[in-house]
């Protein structure tokens, strides 16, 4: 998603350095806002609202059949058939809403999923190996950076992984497999912003080269959710967030 960069990164990436918590809860109520508005001018709200009152009503008679299951059936069958026009109704407004939610989605995945390398910061990179690859294999770094292991690592089943240290700006990578040479850039800096974590390389006993990142939580390293032990990343917080956005826009905005 990195061509969506232009167009999102002078709006979005200051609001995201500032607070990674305050971007997702701003994204979640926009995108909230897109959909509902969507859905109340792309749809017929008279018809929506018929057929929410009618599915209610089915709801009603099914819990007073719960001794009946041959007539709960019937009933049941009948609500099927009112959620399937309900949900043709919405079926333009989600086609509408569908792509650049997606490209939203694909935006927020590439600059909220991981915490940036730190200058002077222990990172590791791991290189995995075609099948049957063993051996030494070799990591070669720039000037800036700095390796804590050593440069050459055994290959134990399949994969090599080095850690190292690296000072501020953009580091080359070099593993090297006998002849076989591939390269990987990392980004250090203290804005929030990360290289693609996965390299894929074709035609060579080097498969990919990855960047070990830690995993973004937009709500500080110590926060937990005490009953699920839970440290929700911004994908949480989003399908958290846009549940109560969404909710209280369709009651605002009467939308069915």
């Amino acid at each position: 998603m990195a061509f969506l960069d232009p167009v999102f990164n002078p709006i979005l990436m200051p609001l995201v350095n500032k607070s990674p918590f305050l971007a997702v809860l701003i994204l979640s109520f926009v995108i909230s806002l897109i959909i509902v508005v969507i859905y109340k001018f792309f749809t017929n709200q008279d018809e929506m609202k018929r057929l929410k009152e009618e599915q209610k009503e089915y709801q009603i008679k099914m819990k007073g059949m719960r001794d009946k299951p041959e007539e709960m059936m019937k009933v049941q069958k009948e609500a099927m058939k009112k959620n399937m026009e309900y949900m043709k109704h919405s079926f333009k407004a989600t086609l509408i809403t569908f792509l650049p939610i997606i490209l939203i989605f694909g935006w927020m995945s590439a600059h909220l999923a991981y915490e940036p390398i730190y200058p002077g910061e222990s990172y590791s990179v791991t290189a995995v190996f075609a099948k049957g690859v063993i051996g030494d294999v070799e990591l070669i770094v720039d000037q800036g950076s700095t390796l804590i292991s050593d440069s050459k690592r055994e290959i134990i089943d399949g994969q090599a992984t080095w850690n190292l240290k690296s000072d501020a700006g953009e580091q080359v990578l070099i593993v090297k497999l006998g002849n076989d040479e591939q390269q990987k850039k990392v980004l250090i800096t203290k804005e929030l912003k990360v290289e693609e974590q996965i390299t894929i390389y074709q035609n060579s006993d080097i498969e990919q080269i990855k960047i070990n990142y830690n995993k973004l939580k937009p709500l500080g390293p110590n926060f937990t959710f005490p009953i699920f032990n839970w440290q929700p990343g911004w994908l949480g917080l989003y399908i958290i967030f846009s549940l109560v956005f969404s909710l209280g826009l369709r009651k605002v905005m009467k939308v069915y």
